[in-house]
């Protein structure tokens, strides 16, 4: 009988991370911008206004009040994972050690769906936010260039190029890629923060009015809706082979990322439906719209620049997470582990790296996104949901093992956690769903072609 629910034990994966040539180099405070600097990004520069233009209105600061709930609650169990097996992979990793190898790899396949095309989808909006600046500075772009085949271009070059660049970064280092992200979440939170100095006090409260236009079914919708704007909050937990202190770092790290995101995400939803109304925010430019319907006109500019700083953050640590989903997965046997080899100099994944950095400028250069980009949410919320179920059951089957952090109350926090998913995932559309099983589909024909029978849990312990 084939055993695809063979586990890889915690003792294997402190072995894994005891041999990791990766580097330690990462604090509390670079594994927390890591996390504002995957979160903070297209959700509240682009989606914020299409989201209460289209589904709640004013009541979109419930909207990410739910979702960010949803996320709490499953930061709680991934904090425990983090702790408790601190090695590259997240999500996968803590699947293969609690619901077993089927599962983990199920997981490890929409995880390239999540970074991967949601790095491509990001790319494309950067691109798009530094020629609308150029084009506001008298420097107008050939269209040739800057979109894509099926949008009357070329190639998308500038999403290409921002792409290899960070690829660079990333080979040379996860130190060296920390202190730019570090930078740039700089950048992009002074832009929100004089956002909201200048349009905080003009706030009509008359403009919440209807609160919720579309009703509690308009607040569900905007919330699987702006779900895309947590994605990457479980790409923190990639970090912790490369963390100096994990037991600590990742639970600091993971919740006091998602609590700084959350109050900024509702803090600006509130301040822009608050000075128009939320029908004239269906723009992909809505802090900067609110801005110059106030009559500041350098607006445009401002949040122009905060765009270009909170994307490429975004850009880079999903590049980042996808690589050492990769390592995880290539150690483990799953994929070729000859795509594993760690650079002698820079200590890091390189060849994964590169493949990695070339299929994200290769999607975003020449492909448009918009739709398949849809698909991230629900492959993430999967994960969520098996790496929770995972939580509760390690600490049936491993109640012995050491746990720097304990989810409290793990079995009433871990059920609302899948409860929260599976609700989320029910409010999105049909279409989104039949992409998500034949992605599966895929998945599961690839382990079975291969990842089974080169699985190292399939070969007799040395």
């Amino acid at each position: 009988m084939l055993n695809i629910f063979r586990r890889k034990s915690i003792a294997d994966y402190q072995i894994d991370a005891q041999r990791s040539q990766l580097k330690r180099s990462l604090g509390t405070l670079d594994v927390i911008m890591l996390g504002v600097g995957v979160i903070v990004g297209t959700g509240i520069f682009v989606l914020t206004g299409v989201a209460a233009a289209k589904y709640a209105g004013p009541a979109l600061m419930l909207s990410f009040l739910i979702a960010s709930i949803t996320c709490g609650f499953v930061s709680m169990a991934y904090s425990e994972l983090a702790a408790m097996v601190p090695v590259a992979g997240s999500s996968y990793a803590y699947a293969y050690a609690s619901v077993g190898e089927f599962f983990a790899w199920l997981v490890g396949w929409n995880i390239v769906l999540e970074y991967t095309v949601g790095a491509s989808a990001v790319a494309g909006g950067w691109s798009a936010y530094v020629v609308g600046l150029l084009k506001s500075a008298g420097i107008e772009l050939s269209k040739t260039w800057t979109a894509v085949p099926a949008d009357g271009g070329l190639v998308n070059l500038p999403a290409m190029l921002i792409t290899l660049f960070l690829t660079y970064l990333l080979i040379r280092g996860v130190h060296e890629s920390a202190t730019v992200t570090k930078l740039l979440v700089f950048i992009k939170l002074i832009a929100i923060f004089i956002f909201l100095f200048l349009a905080g006090p003009s706030v009509d409260t008359a403009n919440w009015e209807p609160f919720m236009p579309f009703g509690f079914a308009g607040v569900s919708a905007g919330a699987a809706f702006i779900f895309f704007a947590y994605l990457g909050f479980d790409a923190i937990s990639t970090a912790a082979e490369e963390t100096k202190n994990p037991s600590r770092d990742m639970p600091l790290g993971i919740i006091g990322s998602l609590i700084v995101c959350t109050v900024l995400y509702i803090s600006v939803t509130a301040v822009m439906t608050g000075n128009v109304p939320y029908e004239e925010l269906n723009n992909a430019e809505p802090v900067a719209y609110v801005l110059r319907a106030l009559g500041y006109r350098f607006g445009s500019a401002l949040v122009g620049t905060g765009a270009v700083a909170g994307l490429t953050t975004v850009l880079l640590v999903m590049m980042y997470a996808q690589t050492r989903a990769f390592f995880s997965m290539s150690r483990d046997g799953l994929i070729p582990q000859s795509i594993c080899k760690i650079h002698p100099r820079y200590a890091t994944p390189h060849r994964i790296t590169i493949m990695v950095g070339c299929t994200v400028a290769v999607i975003s250069g020449f492909t448009p996104i918009n739709i398949v980009a849809e698909m991230c949410s629900i492959g993430t919320l999967f994960a969520f949901i098996i790496s929770c179920i995972g939580a509760m059951i390690m600490r049936r089957i491993a109640p012995e093992a050491h746990r720097p952090f304990r989810c409290p109350a793990i079995y009433f926090i871990g059920t609302l956690a899948v409860i929260s998913c599976t609700y989320i995932m029910y409010n999105l559309s049909v279409m989104t769903w039949e992409r998500f099983f034949i992605w599966s589909i895929i998945g599961i024909i690839i382990y079975f072609a291969y990842g089974f029978s080169h699985s190292k849990e399939n070969k007799p312990k040395q």
